[in-house]
């Protein structure tokens, strides 16, 4: 059996964990453990290879298992546990392993983030503290296409978060790594580009400002930030190369050529301890780990056959690893490089020898550019033209320029040599200010992308393929009609007479989709907060993925958890038009009796009057959706009193299909007469998880129920999609319907709302 062939056994055996609904229970488990067992004893070498796959499954499986274990059993209840701080901000987020709980070890730390104290004195990493906490699983909102927090933290084995109520130090040393960052941070204090430096050297990134990672995103430089295998590759290099150096002065008996490579491994695994362990340098260890070991094997490997062997090797030590985005893209970078490079070759021309790297590398960026483009699009949403030009120039500056000064610099920090560290780190800094002031001279290079484009973005992948087979020769009608099909969703007109209602998951706030035909309004924008709001994260990046230009927006109230996005969404497109009750400059009035029609549609106000005096929730703008059918009632953060107003003067009609729950739930809200009057079926609403007022009320959910509304709610179902059409609706829930996926269950409590 080969060691490639066992390694696809376990790349095929561990990558169903990306999409298996949910974890098998544990008698089945044991079920693929006998027959796994047994077939890897057959002598047929296909049985070996589905045995042997089956016992990698089971790998994956139960290393899943016990990343969800701490979730299930240490949320329910205060629990006292043993911390060790990996990392902190010196305030009040610290992020840390659970040693022991109950004075108990198990046989693997969890990862938790707390937030919201203060530890009783100085922390730092490396120090340990009993602490009495009070932990909940991690849950984050999920939109169709948008960042999947729950993904994310499973595959950076950080599934808790929560708040301490007591700790008491244990162990007060500071880690050697706290202590030497602790000094690099204080050394470069004064330089303008320090804490760029501390991001390429340490990984500390924190402190990089938001415009420089915004810059570096728009040119598609970011990957330099990262500590991944070019600084992990870097430092094995120079090891190796100061291996290689040594061997010269030392007789020719006591040579091994395995020295040098040797060295580079672990002076790699070094740096990568020396940054934090991250878990893109930690693979990279592996990767380089598993290389050397290949090669001291003294055997021919293409380079696919290392490809296998140095992914599954990473997927072994860490099945988990399978959820990371980074490990994909990182995997699906080298798969490109080899395939552009196999298939595609450079034509050796007569050129001149200092031309040759320059060529080579732009060849390289061209083929990124293209290769890369459909992963792009699918996790980014977009690409950046400027980043074939900027890449020319950032990759060899970084690469042969900054980053070894910087690796440089932090071991002459070690040692008394301080004017020869300040020359270091004053030229570090020179070739980081000559790096931005030509990534700032680039045009804006950033392209928004639609979903409209995943499948036309592997037409790269199949001409190169189309090309070596010669297919534009032999079968140039399959080839036509291929092409024609990745171009249709580009063309294609839908011409549907049905509409759409979503309720995005924006967490405590609202932001609801109305879309019919390409076109869309939204009612309410969501929430905001110092420095950002749910517009930029979540709003505007789902209305481009889904190619929706908004036309406008209704307004239900002035509270920065229904219109915390509006200045956003303005910004980006100008001329909406805005309906709300606030009686602002550019804003139409929304008060009741006004109607108006949008594309097919029939809008009704029914509250509040024109002269209504309140503010705040019951001013809330309530609106009616009609198709002549089929009909939603919009009710913002309406309350009871306002409610039975209303319903004094219109009651007959506010009937509806469907009701977006008034005030995410509150008992202060959907009082029985309007839950009755509307005599609706679907109940949506809109909550986070663990919100501080415990939305929504259990008796407001008894009460929907008990009256025949099928209820839903964001914090269990995400992004919520009620498509109505002629005679029928149907009800689209991303959690539970559309992405089913392990990772996305409801951790904890069956109804933890606080």
């Amino acid at each position: 059996m080969r060691i490639p062939a066992i390694s696809v056994c376990a790349i095929l055996a561990i990558t169903p964990l990306l999409w298996l609904p949910e974890l098998p229970p544990r008698y089945f488990v044991w079920i693929m453990i006998v027959g796994g067992i047994g077939l890897a004893a057959q002598r047929r070498v296909r049985l070996k290879y589905v045995g042997i796959g089956l016992l990698f499954c089971v790998w994956g499986i139960l290393s899943a298992q016990e990343s969800v274990w701490p979730m299930q059993h240490l949320t329910s209840d205060a629990v006292h546990a043993e911390v060790e701080i990996t990392a902190t901000d010196g305030s009040t987020m610290h992020q840390g392993k659970i040693i022991s709980v109950d004075g108990q070890r198990g046989w693997t730390s969890a990862g938790v983030t707390l937030y919201g104290n203060a530890l009783p004195q100085k922390v730092c990493a490396g120090q340990r503290w009993a602490m009495t906490l009070r932990l909940r699983p991690v849950h984050g909102e999920l939109n169709d296409g948008g960042y999947d927090l729950q993904r994310s933290s499973f595959a950076q084995h950080q599934t808790l978060s929560g708040r301490f109520t007591h700790a008491e130090l244990v162990d007060g040393r500071c880690s050697l790594r706290a202590q030497y960052l602790m000094s690099l941070q204080n050394r470069l204090s004064s330089y303008q580009w320090g804490a760029v430096i501390l991001g390429l050297g340490m990984g500390e990134r924190l402190d990089v400002p938001q415009e420089i990672k915004d810059l570096m995103r728009e040119t598609g430089t970011l990957h330099l930030m990262a500590i991944s295998g070019l600084h992990i590759a870097m430092a094995a290099s120079i090891a190796w190369l100061l291996a290689r150096g040594f061997q010269f002065l030392l007789p020719c008996h006591w040579i091994r050529w395995q020295i040098p490579l040797l060295a580079g491994v672990v002076f790699a695994a070094f740096y990568a301890w020396l940054t934090g362990l991250q878990p893109p340098a930690l693979r990279t260890v592996t990767a380089i780990t598993m290389l050397a070991a290949l090669r001291i094997a003294a055997r021919q490997w293409s380079p696919w056959e290392i490809w296998f062997c140095c992914v599954a090797a990473i997927l072994l030590i860490d099945p988990l690893a399978v959820l990371s985005q980074s490990l994909l893209l990182s995997a699906f970078a080298v798969t490109a490089l080899i395939f552009w490079f196999q298939w595609l070759p450079l034509p050796h021309g007569h050129r001149a020898r200092w031309m040759r790297p320059l060529l080579n590398l732009l060849y390289l960026q061209i083929g990124m550019l293209l290769l890369l483009m459909p992963l792009q699009v699918l996790i980014f949403h977009g690409f950046s033209i400027s980043s074939l030009v900027a890449n020319l120039f950032a990759v060899p500056l970084v690469t042969l320029v900054s980053v070894p000064l910087i690796l440089l610099g932090m071991l002459l920090h070690l040692l008394p040599l301080t004017a020869l560290e300040s020359t270091i780190w004053f030229a570090a800094e020179k070739s980081l200010a000559v790096l931005f002031w030509l990534l700032m001279r680039l045009p804006y290079g950033w392209q928004n992308v639609d979903q409209r484009w995943q499948f036309l973005t592997l037409l790269p992948w199949l001409i190169i393929v189309g090309w070596r087979f010669r297919a534009w020769n032999s079968v140039p009608a399959v080839c036509l009609a291929g092409s024609v099909i990745l171009t249709f969703p580009l063309w294609r007109t839908a011409k549907s007479d049905s509409w759409t209602l979503h309720m995005l998951d924006v967490g405590q706030g609202l932001a609801m989709v109305i879309e019919r035909q390409g076109k869309a309004i939204l009612y309410d924008t969501g929430l905001a907060w110092p420095g950002g709001d749910s517009a930029q994260r979540l709003i505007i990046p789902w209305l481009r993925w889904h190619h929706l230009r908004p036309e406008g927006v209704i307004l239900s109230h002035e509270h920065l958890d229904h219109a915390g996005g509006l200045i956003s969404l303005q910004k980006t497109w100008p001329d909406l038009w805005i309906r709300s009750p606030l009686r602002r400059a550019g804003h139409h009035p929304c008060f009741r009796g006004q109607r108006w029609i949008w594309q097919g549609l029939t809008f009704a106000v029914h509250w509040p009057p024109e002269n209504y005096p309140a503010q705040g929730n019951n001013h809330s703008c309530v609106v009616k959706i009609d198709d002549g059918e089929q009909s939603v009632l919009l009710t913002g953060d309406i309350e009871a009193q306002a409610e039975q107003a209303m319903l004094s003067h219109y009651w007959r009609n506010v009937t509806s299909t469907l009701i977006q729950v008034p005030h995410h739930g509150s008992k202060t809200s959907s009082s029985l007469p309007l839950v009755q009057r509307v005599e609706g079926q679907i109940a949506l609403d809109s909550a986070a998880r663990y919100n501080a007022w415990r939305f929504p009320s259990a008796k407001v959910v008894r009460r929907y129920r008990k009256e025949g509304y099928i209820w839903h709610d964001t914090p269990h179902s995400g992004q919520i999609s009620v498509t109505f059409s002629q005679h029928r609706w149907q009800i689209l829930r991303l959690r539970e319907q559309f992405l089913p996926r392990w990772y996305h269950q409801w951790f904890g409590a069956p109804v933890d709302n606080g």
